[in-house]
């Protein structure tokens, strides 16, 4: 166990997350997830987290590992063409992290979403998340477009607001 870390979050006040994602950017980026789900049938969904909990930290997980987690829980793994995105935003440890159905995975490059990542990293290092989100999304949704355009079903399988932990 990583104690620097371990106290970075025990110490980090959950609010921070309110304070770089307000209400308004949080809805702005829902409507960014709508509007790149409607051209495809990928299915996109963010998550965006403080602290990690005590039991997360206590066994060492990293951004990766709990985004892979996440990828599970919320069923994002669980849609009609395997093509569903979790972009995961820890902002304690300054990562963000991409989880890729399979039907995805087999079409689009690693390298291309950890592109989008680090873009991401480093808009928000700069101090823009609206940008950053905003930016990835608009990214992803070109992606999935190129490989799972709309067909006569597009159903909205995951909720396009964004989960805040």
């Amino acid at each position: 166990m990583d104690l620097s870390r371990l106290f970075k979050h025990l110490l980090t006040p959950p609010w921070l997350v309110k304070r770089r994602f307000g209400a308004a950017v949080l809805a702005e980026i829902g409507a960014a997830v709508e509007v790149a789900e409607a051209g495809q049938r990928g299915e996109l969904r963010f998550v965006v987290e403080g602290p990690l909990p005590f039991a997360e930290l206590w066994r060492g997980r990293s951004a990766r590992q709990r985004a892979t987690e996440l990828f599970g829980r919320l069923g994002v793994w669980d849609t009609a063409d395997n093509s569903g995105i979790l972009i995961y935003v820890q902002l304690v440890d300054h990562r963000v992290e991409i989880c890729a159905d399979r039907g995805v995975t087999a079409k689009v490059p690693q390298a291309d979403w950890d592109a989008l990542c680090r873009g991401m990293e480093t808009a928000f290092k700069a101090g823009d998340y609206r940008a950053g989100a905003l930016a990835a999304i608009h990214r992803a949704g070109e992606l999935l477009t190129e490989h799972f355009p709309a067909g006569e079903r597009n159903p909205n399988e995951l909720p396009d607001q964004p989960l805040v932990l």
